[in-house]
C-alpha cells in the first residue's frame, strides 16, 4: 500500500499492504468475546508492554499463549467471515484454536515504525520455536507489516516437513501467492501434491498457473503412472490453462481413467482448457459436461471426496 508524499510526486510505502487497524479491532473483538475473562485481561496486560524497550513480555507471552487461552477452536459467524474477507483479502482463520489466533494477534501489536528492529524481532522466533508456534507465525505472514521482507521465511516454510506448519503455509494463505517469486511458487504447489494438502485451499492457485508448474505436475504425474500409483487429480487444475497439441493425450487419460475422481477432473480440466480438442472432448460426454456447467463438479468437491479416500 502506498500514499503520495505531498512535498513530493514520489509515493511512500508503508509499512502495511491493508487496513491493519481495522484487522486488529476485528480479532480482538472475536478474542475478547470467546476467552475466559480472566485470559483476556493477561492478554491485554501483555499486549500493553509488548513495545516497552528491554521489555521481555513479548516473547515471554507469546510461550505461554496455549498456557492461557486454551486450544478450543474458533467460532465464526457469517459477518465475520465477510468483515474478515474485508480486511485482508484472501486471510482464512477457520479451524483456527484460541492460542493460534492470540498469537498472530499479539504479533499485530508490535510497533512497525523500525523496520529493522521489527523484523528483527520477530525473525527471534521462528529458530527456537515449537511446532505450534511455528504454525503461528507462518499463519502471520499476510498480515505482518513489510511484506517483501518475510519472502525468504516463506520459503523456509516450504522446506518444513512438519504436517500442521506446512499446511500452514500452503493452504488458507494468501502471502505466497501474492511474494514467492514464480520458481519458489512452484515450489509451494509442488510440495503440497507430495504430501497430500487440500489443493483446493491454495490460494490464488489459478491465478499463479505457469507454464513451468504445467510441465512439472505432467512429469509427476508420468512418474506416478510408471509407477503404478495414482495421480492426485487436483494436479489437472495446474495443466488445464497449457493443454495443448503435446500433453492432452495425458488430459485423455485422465478423462477414461477407471477412476471417477481423476474423470471428473479431467472433465473440469477440459472445461476450464482453451484447446479446441479438449473442448470437444467434453462435449461428447453431455453427463459430465452438464455436471460441470451446473457446480456439481467443481475443484472442491474432487478434493473432499478425494480426501474421504485417503
Amino acid at each position: 500500500m502506498s500514499q503520495v508524499n505531498p512535498t513530493t510526486t514520489e509515493p511512500l510505502l508503508l509499512p502495511y499492504a491493508y487496513d491493519v487497524e481495522a484487522l486488529k479491532t476485528l480479532l480482538q473483538e472475536m478474542l475478547q468475546a470467546q476467552l475466559p475473562v480472566a485470559a483476556w485481561q493477561w492478554l491485554q496486560e501483555k499486549s500493553a508492554a509488548v513495545n516497552q524497550s528491554g521489555n521481555s513480555a513479548f516473547a515471554v507471552a507469546f510461550a505461554a499463549m496455549p498456557r492461557k487461552t486454551g486450544k478450543a477452536v474458533v467460532t465464526l459467524s457469517e459477518e465475520q467471515e465477510q468483515k474478515l474477507a474485508a480486511a485482508r483479502k484472501g486471510l482464512s482463520i477457520q479451524g483456527w484454536t484460541l492460542d493460534r489466533l492470540a498469537r498472530v494477534w499479539l504479533l499485530l501489536q508490535l510497533d512497525a515504525t523500525d523496520q529493522q528492529a521489527y523484523v528483527a524481532r520477530i525473525e527471534q522466533l521462528f529458530p527456537a520455536a515449537e511446532m505450534n508456534e511455528l504454525v503461528a507465525l507462518y499463519s502471520a505472514l499476510p498480515v505482518l507489516a513489510y511484506p517483501e521482507a518475510w519472502r525468504g521465511r516463506c520459503a523456509e516454510g516450504i522446506r518444513n516437513n512438519i504436517g500442521t506448519v506446512l499446511e500452514a503455509v500452503i493452504t488458507n494463505n494468501p502471502y505466497p501467492a501474492e511474494q514467492l517469486a514464480e520458481g519458489a511458487w512452484n515450489q509451494l504447489v509442488m510440495k503440497g501434491f507430495f504430501t497430500e494438502k487440500r489443493m483446493d485451499q491454495v490460494v490464488d492457485f489459478d491465478k499463479r498457473a505457469n507454464p513451468e508448474l504445467a510441465q512439472i505436475l505432467l512429469d509427476f504425474a508420468h512418474e506416478r503412472w510408471a509407477a503404478g500409483r495414482a495421480v492426485p487429480p487436483l494436479l489437472w487444475r495446474g495443466v488445464a490453462p497449457f493443454v495443448n497439441e503435446k500433453n492432452f493425450a495425458d488430459l485423455e487419460r485422465a478423462f477414461f481413467s477407471e477412476n471417477s475422481l481423476d474423470r471428473d477432473a479431467a472433465a473440469l480440466a477440459c472445461a476450464q482448457s482453451s484447446y479446441a480438442p479438449a473442448r470437444a472432448l467434453l462435449e461428447k460426454h453431455p453427463e459430465q459436461k452438464d455436471a460441470v456447467a451446473s457446480g456439481v463438479i467443481t475443484w472442491t468437491s474432487i478434493a473432499e471426496k478425494a480426501a474421504l479416500n485417503a
